[in-house]
């Protein structure tokens, strides 16, 4: 696989200058909100090229974490760093996909693919023509000038993937992007991603409540604790594994999923 943020032949990086690679560093990040303490001495690493999945009992503050890494949060203690420099204000070297596509009903598929690039100040037919390099390999030629509307729910987060990566950042960060789809749809968009990811090796850190998607798409899966406190958990995954349609025989799967489940047991407070 190429290396975050390399251009290669046939891959979706444009002619325009996209960030190097670099590791994503969280070092003992804490957020309370009044009395309530939410997370505490969160460290982790994400690897140039590497997918890392998060999982842990609901509560147990991963948005919370989220929101920190994008800015919209500022930690009560801690620090990011991104290829050893620390990572502060606006300016970051993430593109943050949310669980909902949130796509805007009133504007055309390119146009809502188009809107982060807008944001940071790309002229419109700039963004459009960016957006339109990437419609194919995004398996979405042709729906350009359709609407959400008009869109099944796995082409809409197909969307929202490309508004994401369009941005040109070296680490994604994806929240439960396939929780709200279908089983099948799922697995097809799973089996997507990582043969995307695999043509241009970005970063990636995916929070999710599924273990068997985390097994499937991660290199390695952490742990967050419901109470607050460091990560229980770092187990990796080989990428030996099938990750296509193998995947659910492969018999090294079911103990990585018996391990993790023991995990989230315990990061649940739950004995057993």
């Amino acid at each position: 696989m190429s290396g975050a943020g390399m251009v290669r032949q046939g891959s979706l990086a444009s002619a325009h200058t996209r960030p190097g690679p670099g590791s994503l560093e969280v070092r003992g990040i804490a957020k309370s909100f009044g009395a309530r303490r939410v997370l505490a001495d969160v460290s982790l690493e994400v690897a140039a090229g590497e997918i890392v999945a998060l999982v842990g009992p609901s509560g147990s503050g991963k948005s919370t974490l989220l929101s920190i890494l994008t800015g919209s949060l500022a930690p009560d203690a801690g620090e990011l760093r991104f290829a050893g420099e620390a990572v502060a204000g606006p300016c970051r070297p993430f593109a943050y996909m949310p669980q909902s596509d949130v796509l805007l009903p009133w504007r055309r598929i390119v146009d809502n693919a188009a809107i982060g690039l807008e944001v940071a100040g790309l002229r419109r037919a700039e963004a459009r023509a960016r957006v339109g390099e990437l419609l194919e390999p995004f398996g979405l030629a042709g729906t350009e000038r359709l609407y959400p509307r008009q869109l099944s729910g796995g082409m809409r987060q197909r969307v929202s993937f490309l508004r994401t990566v369009v941005q040109d950042r070296p680490v994604l960060l994806l929240d439960e992007p396939f929780g709200a789809l279908d089983a099948i749809t799922r697995d097809e968009l799973q089996q997507w991603l990582l043969k995307i990811w695999g043509e241009n090796g970005w970063s990636i850190l995916l929070i999710t409540h599924d273990i068997r998607e985390a097994v499937r798409l991660a290199d390695r899966v952490l742990v967050l604790p419901r109470e607050p406190g460091p990560l229980i958990g770092d187990v990796r995954v080989s990428r030996n594994i099938a990750r296509g349609d193998g995947f659910v025989t492969d018999p090294r799967v079911p103990p990585l999923e018996a391990e993790l489940q023991g995990l989230l047991r315990k990061a649940s407070g739950r004995a057993g």
